[in-house]
């Protein structure tokens, strides 16, 4: 069997960047927009210099270049973004080719399951939401369409690093605090390990609680005509009605299914 290609990386990576095409102002200013977060949603310069790593004045000098562009407001000493930041999401939501190849498949999966399907990718540690199909029953961070959540704590997420390449894996257990986002969120790295283990022997995986009470995901892998991972596709529904068995046996035909029809137009 083919190992997928590892989910970190991209199928083709770029080239070494020469060091006279290298625009450090470019590298500085995303990062100071990828500073703010929910935990710090406004700061000064100062604050916003830590966090980047770079003095007080060239940060001032960042937000208010970024304020001149519309990214970024002020009250003359707190910065926060604006809504004119999500045009960089949505330009990739309408210009790449895989969230629009897959939505009438992921209709297809909601016909089929009466539940809400998603496609979504590994970006670092993170599954990212790039497409989805079905009605907004619940509307959180784990369901909102380009929302980002720790990978250990989605179905798709954990189907991802499951498939990565063993030594990341460990690289990655290593390095990661695991947070608690219910009584039932897996917390112990041996815990995760097995988990993962498990996982890579069936091909698909379940996540139940770990972000949200009472929800539970199934997840199976995407994979392009190469052979090569490229996402997770997945369905999230509400466990009060049926066991953990009967979602399985309803829903994972469809999942495989569905995703052996991807595969060639991937």
């Amino acid at each position: 069997m083919r190992v997928p290609h590892n989910p970190w990386m991209p199928a083709h990576p770029p080239p070494p960047l020469d060091k006279r095409d290298w625009i450090a102002g470019l590298e500085k200013g995303l990062a100071v927009i990828e500073c703010f977060d929910d935990a710090n949603p406004r700061m000064t310069p100062s604050q916003a210099g830590e966090r980047c790593g770079m003095t007080r004045t060239a940060a001032r000098r960042y937000l208010l270049t970024l304020q001149n562009l519309g990214y970024v407001a002020s009250d003359g000493k707190l910065f926060w973004l604006t809504p004119r930041v999500l045009r960089l999401g949505q330009s990739y939501l309408e210009s790449a080719r895989l969230p629009r190849i897959v939505q009438p498949f992921l209709q297809r999966i909601t016909a089929g399951t009466q539940e809400i399907a998603y496609v979504s990718v590994l970006d670092g540690d993170e599954s990212v939401y790039i497409a989805r199909n079905g009605s907004n029953r619940s509307m959180n961070t784990g369901f909102v369409l380009g929302a980002r959540v720790p990978a250990q704590v989605t179905a798709a997420g954990m189907l991802m690093l499951s498939m990565g390449a063993p030594a990341e894996l460990e690289a990655w257990l290593a390095n990661v605090t695991l947070k608690p986002y219910t009584s039932h969120t897996i917390t112990d790295k041996e815990r995760l390990r097995i988990e993962f283990a498990r996982i890579r022997a069936h091909g698909w995986a379940m996540s139940e609680q770990q972000l949200e009470l009472n929800y539970r995901g199934i997840a199976v892998p995407l994979l392009d005509r190469h052979g090569d991972l490229v996402g997770g596709l997945n369905v999230s529904m509400p466990m009060g009605h049926e066991s953990s068995e009967d979602a399985v046996r309803r829903v994972l035909p469809v999942l495989q299914e569905t995703a052996r029809a991807m595969r060639n137009m991937i």
